[in-house]
């Protein structure tokens, strides 16, 4: 069939038309105009709570459909088993990451920024140091230094990075004076340094700058912060925050058993504690089995006031401690932090009881004060007062008891102390109870 030029023009033009509506510009798959960026923020010290809230931030950009992760690291570093756990976190996500160092990577940031894909630092920022440290200050064994070692050796390894300078990060003994870390020093990384070593791929100045770097500049950009609940958790995992909240929980409510009535003392023990099973169970930590021993522990306690015996107070108190325990990231700093907060409780019920004793508190209601003095009209023994002066003949010597015979009647007696022989005229100087006291009566 023959189309007249007219026709053929037009179907052209309309062809080009739906083209153009259909296909989207060129320059929009080159500027990122269509994609989606989330921006993490790794701050402060690396502990458990932080691996939560990467765990949740991570699975919130996967469920959007993220093209590109962002970490803006700044922290001083942490907990090694914690920054273990972020770094299979990073190397399990398919979607490509970057390391954004705004400030410092130091110690366990290190290792973080070493797991991801790419790394680059703001010009005053620094990345290293990152020998393993214990809680207090001290290095750590050989084997805890070895394993990590091999840790930051592999992190850079699996980036495709020279593994020399992450190992000279943790390991002191490796020698780059060029870069400022002699024998005997930790390597730490200046940008520069970190450019020239293929650690950086880039110096920015900003977010504009590295989104730029990244060909992400019209990308749409979600920036994820922690939320309440997780900076609470954030708080309440850390290796020196627990001791604090455990001898708390416990000096508040050994200071509460001396106070009448339920006061602030009891009300802060029982908010740490929440506040200790709270965070750890946001970060993942503790699970239901350790709240439930809580409670069991707590109601067995309770019961012990009004059963007798002690094994149900026995079996509460070994049920929270338990608890505690389960609850722990590792059993070692929980035994400790336990140890320390037994400590402070038993020092505050010495303390307490030298103060007050127990005049006050529970122990007023628990522990029966009640007497039957004689002033009040109670005689448990008949006081035979009568006697006094009475004088007998002692039947059997006295040393310093036995027995005497006053005019029919026999009594058993005692001696000032004296010994007393048989057949002698005595005579009763004091009488208390069923106690006879005599007195041996010269001239006979």
């Amino acid at each position: 069939m023959y189309l007249s030029k007219k026709i053929f023009t037009f179907y052209i033009l309309l062809l080009t038309l739906l083209l153009t509506v259909v296909l989207p510009p060129e320059k929009n798959a080159e500027d990122g105009s269509n994609k989606l960026v989330y921006m993490i923020p790794i701050e402060n010290e690396v502990e458990r709570g932080l691996e939560a809230f990467l765990v949740r931030s991570t699975n919130e950009a996967i469920e959007a459909g993220a093209n590109h992760i962002i970490f803006e690291i700044d922290t001083p570093g942490g907990r090694v088993d914690s920054a273990g756990q972020i770094g299979k976190l990073l190397q399990g996500l398919e979607i490509p990451t970057t390391a954004y160092i705004v400030n410092e990577a130091l110690s366990a940031g290190s290792y973080i920024a070493l797991n991801s894909d790419t790394i680059y630092m703001k010009p005053n920022a620094t990345m290293g140091a990152s020998g393993v440290i214990t809680s207090d200050g001290n290095a750590a064994d050989k084997k805890a230094q070895s394993a990590w070692i091999a840790a930051m050796e592999s992190a850079a390894e699996s980036k495709g990075r020279d593994p020399q300078y992450a190992v000279a990060m943790a390991d002191a003994n490796v020698d780059l004076p060029e870069y400022g870390a002699p024998k005997g020093e930790f390597l730490t990384l200046t940008p520069k340094h970190a450019l020239d070593v293929g650690y950086a791929e880039g110096i920015v100045q900003n977010e504009v700058e590295l989104l730029h770097a990244l060909d992400l500049d019209q990308a749409k950009i979600v920036k994820t912060e922690t939320s309440f609940a997780e900076e609470i958790a954030r708080f309440v995992t850390s290796p020196i925050v627990i001791p604090i909240l455990l001898s708390i929980a416990s000096i508040g409510l050994i200071v509460e058993l001396y106070t009448p009535g339920f006061g602030i003392a009891g009300s802060m023990g029982i908010i740490a504690l929440i506040l200790f099973f709270y965070g750890h169970i946001i970060a993942g930590i503790a699970g239901m089995e350790a709240v439930i021993l809580l409670i069991v522990g707590i109601i067995l306690i309770i019961l012990e006031f009004f059963v007798a015996g002690g094994i149900l107070g026995f079996f509460g108190v070994a049920s929270i401690v338990i608890a505690l325990l389960m609850s722990g990231y590792t059993l070692s700093h929980m035994t400790m932090s336990v140890a320390i907060a037994l400590v402070a409780a038993i020092v505050a019920a010495v303390v307490l009881y030298k103060w007050i004793g127990t005049e006050r508190g529970i122990f007023k209601k628990l522990i029966l004060r009640d007497r039957t003095m004689t002033e009040q009209g109670y005689v448990s023994q008949v006081t035979r007062t009568e006697l006094i002066g009475k004088e007998g003949i002692t039947i059997t010597p006295l040393r310093p008891s036995g027995t005497v015979l006053f005019e029919k009647e026999r009594l058993d007696v005692v001696s000032e102390g004296n010994f007393i022989e048989k057949d002698k005229k005595v005579e009763i100087i004091h009488v208390e109870g069923v106690k006879v006291v005599v007195r041996e009566k010269n001239g006979m």
